[in-house]
């Protein structure tokens, strides 16, 4: 009897040996289905720095991973562009109407759509769909929405000047008619702490304009190499990107606080520094906190659009 039980704990041992070995080789094996990680979020966004590395696991598809269902072209009636505009969706990976999910809304940057964001093979389905699976981003509906808020039949006729001016009313219809709209077609969470907002380029300028005009609505701001036209910057002066939609970012009240904000630009983009630079000064003079990276090596494209969404999906709700 003790030599069967010996005998019975050494097959236990070398079969734990084996998944051990089993989960360290297969790690980088794509033909292989990895453990996933129950490794959670942090609780203060601010309490370590972001991180620019590139891991090719997180921007490449695999098998084992349910990505969750991509909603394309959804349709909703906006009363500042009167008529219908569009949207897509990302409900996450066993998206359960009986549960409730907190919000991130997404705007592209120019000449943009929401397809450029999310779609069934686009970079943030992807990346979001392997930071679900390794257990480092929360479970969350995404919305990339249109920023084009006019009558589209217009909209190749329309000049690069009207073009920032139509998109800055993307905000008002982002709270009056896309909110209103998901908050009564699916299941989500309300309140800041449940809803964020983030965009690349002219999305990261007018993901800074919503969460500051509408604020006490979004407790998470993503503004990632954002075009000028806030609040005035020094390089713009005569310009219609000086045209801005504040004087200066208003104070948040208590209650209004943000949860996180973060903005980040790539010393090589051709625009962003400098207006970067002074948003976060703007930020930091009215007591508001940020965190602001200045990342080396990086430009003004789709390798820094995957390094600021990797680390902004892991901090937030």
């Amino acid at each position: 009897m003790i030599k069967r039980i010996v005998s019975i704990i050494c097959i236990i041992a070398v079969c734990a040996a084996g998944i051990g070995i089993y989960v360290v080789m297969s790690g980088g094996n794509v033909s292989e289905k990895p453990d996933t990680l129950s490794q959670q979020p942090l609780l203060d966004p601010y309490a370590t720095e972001n991180d620019y590395r590139e891991d090719i696991f997180f921007h490449q598809k695999h098998w084992w991973v349910d990505y969750g269902t991509v909603l394309k072209d959804v349709s909703y009636y906006s009363h500042i562009a009167r008529e219908n505009k569009r949207c897509n969706i990302l409900l996450p990976a066993n998206y359960d109407a009986k549960k409730a999910y907190p919000v991130l809304y997404l705007f592209h940057g120019f000449h943009g759509q929401p397809a450029d964001h999310i779609d069934e093979h686009s970079y943030l389905t992807i990346l979001y769909g392997n930071l679900l699976y390794k257990g480092l981003a929360k479970e969350m509906i995404i919305v990339s929405a249109d920023m084009y808020t006019a009558k589209l039949a217009d909209k190749e006729k329309k000049t690069q000047e009207q073009l920032r001016f139509i998109y800055d009313k993307c905000v008002d219809d982002l709270k009056l008619d896309l909110m209103p709209y998901i908050q009564a077609h699916y299941s989500i969470k309300t309140g800041k702490e449940n809803t964020a907002v983030a965009g690349i380029s002219e999305g990261g300028a007018e993901a800074l304009f919503a969460g500051f005009k509408w604020l006490g609505e979004f407790g998470y701001i993503g503004s990632f190499a954002p075009n000028p036209g806030v609040i005035h910057t020094k390089d713009f002066v005569g310009t219609y990107w000086d045209k801005t939609v504040f004087e200066q970012f208003p104070q948040p009240q208590p209650g209004e606080e943000l949860l996180y904000l973060y903005m980040s630009v790539g010393n090589k983009d051709p625009h962003s520094v400098n207006v970067t630079r002074e948003y976060q000064k703007a930020l930091d003079e009215i007591g508001v906190q940020n965190q602001t990276d200045f990342v080396k090596g990086f430009g003004h494209d789709m390798s820094f659009w995957k390094a600021c969404f990797y680390n902004y999906l892991q901090k937030i709700f």
